[in-house]
């Protein structure tokens, strides 16, 4: 049994799971870029700040990252390697 905390930080049984609650969630996450479209504005323009919106608080980057499965290793190695690229960034910069 699911237990979820209310308002007054008691424990209770949950009463819908999450996407049942709001279906637009994915993965635990809600991530909803919107732009509204102002009368003079023309559509070219909304879609240019729509897509500069979604680039700006990573969803497409999130959702490349919880595309598959990657093992808890295979995670350790990629974060090792993210992190020697950026020392060799750095120290490049610092010989600059």
């Amino acid at each position: 049994m699911r237990y979820s905390l209310d308002a007054e930080r008691r424990w209770e049984p949950a009463s819908a799971s999450p996407r049942e609650t709001n279906p637009e969630r994915i993965g635990g996450e809600c991530k909803v870029a919107e732009v509204i479209i102002q009368e003079t504005e023309s559509l070219e323009n909304a879609l240019r700040r729509f897509k500069r919106k979604v680039q700006q608080e990573d969803i497409i980057k999130e959702i490349k990252k919880h595309s598959f499965y990657m093992k808890p290793g295979e995670k350790r190695r990629a974060k090792e390697a993210l992190s020697r690229k950026r020392l060799r960034k750095k120290q490049r910069r610092e010989q600059d």
